[in-house]
């Protein structure tokens, strides 16, 4: 994970309160309301060899029966997942997949480019034993997914 002192000095302040969710903007079909002030910005790719997939990667993915699990906290998931996504808090990743009991490789996101859950359940997972051929790290997460026009479900 990237320390915050590692960040980039010209990043916005933060907002308080953030959204950490993009958002629709009224009357303007397929544009989006960014919050860009949140978070850290997460690497492309993660320690520990676990590859990182994209947008269509997830989509096939999922369309093949593969594991898709959400590692935000239950009021983010509350807003919107990805479809055909399993929420297991990132704290709980390790015992969560141990009950879900999945066949094949395993996508895990969470908010998007800066958040640090799914950074967290991954090191969590290769700590417990996990091959990283095993996972894989959606690192746009609900934010990409959302402004690329993507659905959520409830």
């Amino acid at each position: 994970m990237v320390n915050v002192t590692d960040q980039p000095s010209q990043r916005l302040p933060r907002r308080d309160p953030v959204a950490r969710l993009p958002r629709a903007l009224e009357g303007e079909r397929g544009l989006f309301i960014v919050d860009a002030t949140w978070g850290l910005i997460q690497p492309l790719r993660l320690p520990g060899g676990v590859p990182t997939v994209g947008e269509l990667e997830v989509l096939e993915h999922v369309r093949a029966g593969g594991a898709l699990i959400d590692t935000r906290q239950p009021e983010h998931v509350a807003h919107g997942t990805l479809p055909g996504a399993v929420a297991i808090r990132h704290e709980d990743i390790v015992d969560g997949l141990a009950e879900l009991r999945p066949t094949g490789p395993v996508v895990l996101f969470c908010n998007g480019p800066q958040c640090t859950a799914t950074p967290q359940a991954v090191a969590a997972l290769l700590a417990a034993g996990w091959e990283a051929a095993d996972l894989r790290y959606y690192r746009g997460g609900v934010h990409d997914w959302v402004t690329l026009g993507l659905p959520l479900t409830r």
